[in-house]
């Protein structure tokens, strides 16, 4: 008999899952630390501006809320010392959110510096800083840390405890919904009982590390602070320490669930106190699988932003589609390799599962793009946007595999019971079944032996190797006699390998800022007219542009030098949302100073490169607040004029 042909995966897709794995390199491996979804938006003083008098207090206005603490805004006098009282003040009005912080009195001239470090409210850390004189700029001796809020070590180390508790969500949720809705028999196969509890475990684990991570994390970024009690304490006192405690109560439920699932239901053989058990199992490991989504949905992007009330729901969703998918993948794959065999009837069953699940991760991602992005510029030029194309394209990949999967699992379902084996290997699969493994666990029983004298101890360990590995070899050819099933492991195991990649994906888009925010936070900053340099010193500005043409996105970077009067060299760079260069056809620079009435006096730059204009000699001739205007031109009818002011000694 001719054995059926296997559809293959083919090197076409080998291709494709290396070039997706590549792109996802460069994405991460480019990548600056994470953005947060809470932006400044502007301050008083503004950056850069000179006082005649010390005010009483500076003042932030934060994109959305963010939760301050009394050291999340430092004031610093030129010699480093501070020059507020540490009284955060709430100045938030209406859907304003700002907050500031009271100044000593009598201070003296000089540049002060503004420091500032906060948690937004999707849970991720934001800091910045920024200067203002009183009476005249002057030096500063502030050093201000290099490390950006949420990095170094032990940024990475919440990042992978933040990958793990996603990964160990899908495998215990979605090990639990395989057993209960594709195969109650896999409830007492020990391969699968170790794999959820290992997502549980993993989920739990991971849990408490990002628990004790959590304040070095938001705050000094030192290793060491791990141990400070002190620290602990307040972040249990805060929307994400509330939301893994919860967690972390949810799981001793979830603990329940599973000793339930694998002791008493494993062990039921009466097939309605077995239905009715599963039935109770179902829905209470529903509500705690929902439960423990809600965690996540409660202190990330999903409760922040547009329509919360709707995204938090639909975020639990998602969660749980994905857990049902990606979770039961993992455990079919184990039990593919690991257990001895699995009905068709269960591959079937998941097969319809995750049909569903993928249906419902379409509809809810659809809105979560959406909200997250808000626009097709947003998709193509902000970080968030380009990862989630590459997360779409690992989603096609995947549902690409899927249906190689389901056609294996048709063939598995139209073959008869035995066909596409050979005889010999039919018998060796029932000896090694019957004399060497348990048929439920697939773990080795013991031989019967009559009274004999005792072997010596070598040689029967030597022949217990032997045995061994002859039942291993038996049982893997007995395997491979069976195309359909062989094919169906390697499939499943392609899926699985792309799921860990989109996970990865998925991770780091929960860590970076919305698109939709990044664009209104350049907006907001594009319009804010507030002096932008302290006098005496080079200036240094950007301003995003958008002209509403195809490649019309970009930042206008601005190098001025010395910045103040006389001539300057001037240095213009243009480039994409991602930092590239973008060469455009005409660039023109204007500079006024309306107090005097002073210009507009145009500035040709000659064009270095691709992205660079420079011009020299600039000529500046008194100090004052100058206006720059800056006209981009990105294609025949697209253009848009930005501008802001810069202070001029």
């Amino acid at each position: 008999m001719t054995t059926p042909t296997a559809p293959r995966l083919g090197t076409a897709l080998t291709r494709l899952l290396v070039l997706a794995a590549a792109l996802l390199g460069v994405l991460l491996a480019g990548a600056a630390p994470a953005s947060a979804h809470a932006a400044l938006t502007g301050s008083d003083p503004k950056d850069g501006a000179v006082v005649a008098t010390a005010p009483e207090e500076v003042g932030l206005t934060f994109s959305e809320q963010v939760a301050m603490s009394a050291d999340s805004i430092r004031v610093l006098d030129p010699s480093g010392r501070r020059a507020d009282t540490g009284e955060i003040i709430d100045l938030c009005s209406g859907a304003v959110v700002k907050y500031g912080v009271a100044l000593r009195a009598g201070l003296p001239d000089g540049t002060y510096t503004v420091a500032w470090q906060t948690v937004s409210a999707d849970s991720h850390p934001i800091a910045g800083a920024f200067t203002f004189s009183i009476g005249a700029p002057s030096a500063t001796s502030v050093a201000l840390p290099e490390q950006a809020p949420g990095g170094g070590i032990v940024g990475a180390l919440y990042g992978i405890a933040r990958y793990l508790s996603y990964a160990g969500f899908a495998v215990l949720v979605g090990g639990g919904a395989f057993v209960l809705l594709c195969w109650p028999r896999g409830a007492s196969v020990r391969p699968v009982q170790q794999t959820v509890v290992r997502g549980w475990l993993t989920l739990t684990g991971a849990t408490l590390a990002m628990l004790l991570l959590r304040g070095p994390y938001t705050g000094s970024g030192e290793l060491a602070d791990v141990f400070d009690l002190a620290g602990l304490q307040a972040v249990l006192q805060t929307k994400t320490g509330a939301a893994l405690t919860s967690r972390l109560l949810l799981l001793g439920a979830a603990a329940l669930f599973v000793a339930v699932l694998f002791g008493a239901y494993a062990r039921r053989t009466d097939p309605k106190e077995r239905k009715d058990l599963a039935f109770g199992l179902g829905l209470g490991g529903t509500v705690v699988a929902a439960g423990i989504a809600g965690t996540w949905a409660l202190a990330e992007h999903a409760s922040t932003g547009i329509q919360p009330g709707i995204a938090m729901p639909v975020d639990i969703l998602h969660l749980l589609a994905v857990a049902a998918w990606l979770g039961g993948l993992t455990t079919l794959l184990v039990a593919l390799y690991r257990a001895p065999s699995v009905e068709r009837a269960a591959v079937e069953r998941f097969s319809r599962v995750a049909f569903s699940s993928v249906a419902v991760l379409v509809a809810t991602g659809l809105y979560q793009s959406w909200r997250q992005v808000g626009s097709w510029s947003a998709l193509t030029g902000t970080r968030y946007g380009q990862l989630l194309l590459v997360k779409i394209g690992l989603m096609g990949v995947l549902v690409g595999i899927a249906w190689i999967s389901r056609r294996w699992t048709r063939r598995l379902a139209e073959r008869p019971a035995g066909a596409g084996t050979t005889p010999q290997a039919e018998a060796d699969s029932a000896t090694a079944a019957d004399s060497e493994t348990d048929p439920d666990t697939g773990e080795e029983e013991p031989e019967e032996q009559g009274p004999q004298e005792a072997p010596d101890t070598e040689r029967a360990a030597q022949l217990a190797r032997q045995r061994a590995a002859m039942a291993t070899a038996r049982r893997k050819k007995a395997r491979d006699a069976d195309p359909e099933r062989t094919g169906l492991r390697r499939s499943v195991l392609t899926e699985a390998a792309v799921a860990v990649v989109l996970l990865a994906v998925t991770t780091v888009l929960t860590s970076t800022e919305p698109g939709r925010t990044e664009q209104e936070a350049a907006r907001a900053g594009g319009t804010t007219a507030g002096s932008a340099a302290v006098p005496d010193r080079p200036v240094d500005i950007r301003l995003p542009f958008d002209t509403g043409g195809v490649d019309g996105q970009g930042v206008v970077r601005i190098g001025l030098d010395p910045g103040r009067t006389g001539a300057n060299a001037l240095h213009l760079f243009v480039e994409r949302p991602d930092g590239k260069p973008l060469d455009v056809p005409e660039i023109k620079v204007n500079l006024t100073l309306e107090e005097k009435g002073v210009g507009p006096l145009p500035v040709a730059p000659d064009r270095i490169q691709a992205g660079h204009w420079s011009a020299s000699g600039v000529q500046l001739p008194l100090p004052g607040e100058w206006r720059v205007q800056v006209t981009v031109r990105t294609s025949e009818i697209d253009q848009t004029t930005i501008e802001k002011n810069i202070k001029i000694g």
